[in-house]
């Protein structure tokens, strides 16, 4: 039944971003957006995706386009404050939870100062960017009845690689947290890029799920969103080619057992699996913040 109801979902809630132009998502849509781009050493490609979202703004499809620059060394913040950003430093985001622990953290500390109801959240380091990247992923939840979080898919080439065109790319996607799914939560084997930086959802949707700190942050929110939402909540679309620098093989090693453990934990938390160490930090749901 679990393969089944994954094969289900990806036939009726996998989507193209081109059924999506700006001009629709500004004609349909009724809450406001917020872009949000958390951000490490990324002058030389962040300028330009700042440039390329200018004028979804100018064109009513978003209300704002936020940087999180996490102290960059080279000149990251000058350069996408420059180019029509707001820039957030993420060292001073709710300090008082002390130091800021990657990605994954800085995202959680900069919901509550974005304005939009929806939230597309998007990767500093894409060469190449078009605009679509935002209009497709924001597309289901504006105008796909019942959609409250999307993934992103692409095809990712390793560039100067072995492998053929438009393959290659995302190996730790591929060799851990696909197979990993399928195996360990198979209603989530049809979602084709798991640990895809780019997500958009409802902002109540973002805040009411935990945050895990660092690289585990994709693939534990996909979980933890499918538990509160079920798939007919969640849609994946296509957005073609995605380029960046590719880590040394010798990096990929420590992400892919940041995802296995954060799987991990999901299965221990479920009382599928014993106690585990090493599991990356949590942070809150901001709602369950809030409250208390």
């Amino acid at each position: 039944m679990s393969a089944a109801a994954a094969e289900r979902w990806s036939k009726g809630r996998s989507f193209h971003h081109s059924l999506y132009p700006p001009e629709r998502i500004a004609a349909e849509r009724r809450q406001t957006i917020s872009v949000c781009l958390p951000a490490r050493e990324c002058a030389q490609t962040v300028g330009q995706i700042v440039e390329r979202l200018l004028p979804l703004h100018q064109a009513g499809a978003i209300d704002e386009i936020v940087v999180v620059d996490a102290d960059s060394a080279d000149s990251t913040a000058t350069i996408a404050a420059a180019a029509g950003a707001r820039v957030l430093a993420e060292s001073q985001l709710m300090p008082h939870h002390g130091p800021v622990l990657g990605k994954g953290d800085a995202m959680w500390r900069a919901l509550p100062e974005l304005q939009g109801e929806l939230v597309c959240f998007l990767d500093a380091d894409t060469e190449d960017f078009s605009a679509h990247f935002a209009t497709g992923l924001l597309g289901p939840l504006v105008c796909e009845p019942g959609v409250l979080f999307v993934k992103g898919l692409y095809r990712r080439p390793l560039v100067n690689g072995s492998e053929p065109p438009g393959e290659g790319g995302g190996r730790v996607n591929q060799l851990t947290a696909r197979p990993a799914l399928a195996l360990f939560f198979p209603e989530l084997a049809a979602v084709r890029q798991p640990l895809a930086g780019e997500v958009a959802a409802r902002r109540d949707l973002l805040e009411s799920v935990p945050f895990v700190t660092g690289y585990g942050v994709e693939i534990a929110m996909l979980i933890d969103v499918w538990r509160r939402v079920g798939l007919d909540g969640m849609a994946q679309v296509d957005l073609d080619e995605h380029l960046n620098r590719h880590q040394p093989l010798s990096a990929l090693a420590p992400m892919a057992l940041t995802v296995l453990s954060t799987i991990a934990r999901r299965m221990e938390q479920e009382g599928r699996l014993g106690a585990i160490e090493g599991a990356p930090v949590e942070r809150p749901a901001l709602s369950e913040l809030q409250v208390a």
